[in-house]
């Protein structure tokens, strides 16, 4: 006998930030790292990763998340975090509604950015401190 799994559980990846959701059943409470989203980063950053809430209606209501959000600088953990809400709440809902809602209004709330920067090239002459192909400007005459 099988037992059904009240809760889901969903990763986001941004850049080095990774985030793990965990969506249940609830009050729509969502708790970041243990700290309240009202309470958590600045007001566009809440406001960011708020956005799957906000598409979500009635479903973010009527659910708890619980997200743990690790590594990387605090723009890539709000963008983390809003891709792992996104997933799980697509996960719990179980309808295809959702996900068109969201790929409609922003494609990367379900899919992976693989953009990094790209790292330093060498140390010889006009070696860049501002970029990885920047050069030493060089005068003809």
């Amino acid at each position: 006998m099988v037992k059904k799994k009240d809760f889901v559980q969903a990763a986001g990846k941004r850049r080095l930030a990774v985030a793990g959701a965990v969506v249940k059943a609830g009050t729509g409470t969502v708790k970041i790292n243990s700290v309240p989203l009202s309470l958590w980063g600045n007001e566009p950053l809440r406001l960011w990763a708020m956005e799957p809430l906000i598409i979500a209606g009635d479903l973010s209501k009527k659910v708890n998340i619980d997200v743990t959000v690790k590594s990387g600088g605090i723009v890539g953990q709000a963008e983390a975090i809003r891709i792992a809400i996104a997933k799980g709440l697509v996960e719990y809902s179980k309808g295809n509604e959702l996900r068109e809602k969201y790929m409609e209004y922003d494609r990367h709330l379900l899919v992976y950015d693989p953009r990094r920067n790209e790292p330093h090239h060498g140390s010889g002459r006009g070696a860049s401190k501002r970029g990885s192909r920047r050069h030493k400007q060089r005068s003809k005459r």
